[in-house]
């Protein structure tokens, strides 16, 4: 797939999900299949890419795919000097966040607040577009509610002025990630506009990427809450749209139990031990969601303060017969839906 002047390995894009997404969880499911994997987004205020987090989240980490940058906020000025910074950095591309439906972002104007106002994103899009050579992308929802769905205008704006490709969420910011997702307004957003479109939401098995590739006409598909516990969801998607009979993991790729201890391994590595290991343990809680013996294995490694202790703790989990390098396994994993909880992390994309 080809963004601007870039060239990716496929049209299958992992969801910048703020406190997910981070360069062990971007690596493991480039690794595993994943052709885009966007960075978790950033405030617009370069004052603050100091911070712990903002400096994690611009960190390249073990030569990590091609790095695209997620920015957010509301002002066309700080924008385009994020952009330019990010740039500077060695972003190959950035992205605009007006997709976020989350409170605090909304309630500063920024996010998917912004597509009540066609004009500032007008704006926005112009002045970032110029402050910078590499392709700028955007991500956003269908509107602000499901009485202002005004993606299409979104997008016609969006070409207009120079963005290379949209991300399109398949809700409202008023829907938040409640109900489904709707299709045909980004299959509308297709055939309105010649850029690359990007379609997102709901997109949890192989299966259902065919289904929202082949309705919708997109370029590629996003997959955010889904990959959760599941990174190997991206080689389940691959293998199916690539031979259209199986969505089994190919049986050259690692066991489901090394693929989950060597993610652990590397959380260990970028952030230390300390936040490593409580890092790890949202992971772990979603590696181990449905699983059998899931709920004590919980409750056990949620007190473990050591990477050693909850490394062992984990393998022995999952050296169990299930946890095997099994095309079954894989499947029966591959099916799990990823989207019931609400102590999941908010996609920030």
């Amino acid at each position: 797939m080809r963004i601007g002047n870039l060239s990716f390995a496929n049209n299958i894009a992992l969801a910048p999900m703020a406190g997910i997404s981070d360069p062990p969880f971007r690596a493991l499911c480039a690794q595993l299949g994943a052709g885009i994997t966007p960075a978790e987004m950033v405030s617009a205020d370069v004052g603050l890419w100091q911070s712990a987090k903002s400096s994690r989240r611009l960190r390249r980490w073990r030569g990590a795919s091609t790095q695209i940058v997620q920015i957010v906020g509301y002002d066309p000025g700080m924008l385009a000097e994020a952009a330019r910074q990010a740039e500077a950095l060695g972003a190959a591309a950035v992205d605009i966040n007006m997709g976020c439906p989350a409170k605090k972002v909304c309630c500063q104007l920024a996010g998917s607040a912004l597509l009540r106002d066609p004009g500032l994103v007008s704006s926005i899009f112009r002045r970032v577009v110029g402050a910078v050579g590499v392709p700028v992308t955007a991500k956003i929802r269908t509107g602000w509610s499901p009485e202002l769905r005004n993606g299409i205008e979104i997008a016609r704006i969006a070409e207009e002025q120079g963005i290379a490709a949209l991300t399109v969420h398949g809700r409202t910011r008023a829907c938040k990630f409640s109900g489904f997702a709707e299709y045909e307004t980004i299959r509308q957003i297709k055939r309105a506009v010649g850029i690359p479109v990007i379609a997102n939401g709901d997109i949890d098995s192989p299966e259902k990427a065919r289904e929202v590739l082949e309705y919708t006409g997109a370029d590629g598909i996003m997959i955010g809450r889904a990959a959760r516990g599941r990174p190997w969801l991206f080689a389940c998607v691959n293998s199916f749209l690539q031979n259209e009979k199986s969505s089994e993991v190919n049986t050259h790729l690692l066991s489901v139990r090394d693929i989950i201890l060597r993610h652990l391994d590397s959380l260990y590595s970028f952030y230390g031990e300390f936040t490593g290991v409580r890092v790890s343990r949202k992971h772990l809680a979603w590696y181990t969601q449905d699983q059998e013996g899931g709920r004590l294995f919980r409750e056990r490694v949620m007190t473990i303060e050591s990477a050693r202790e909850q490394l062992a703790l984990a393998r022995e989990f999952f050296d169990r017969d299930s946890f095997e390098a099994s095309a079954e396994s894989r499947r029966s994993w591959g099916e799990r839906s990823g989207k019931n909880s609400k102590q999941q992390e908010t996609e920030q994309a």
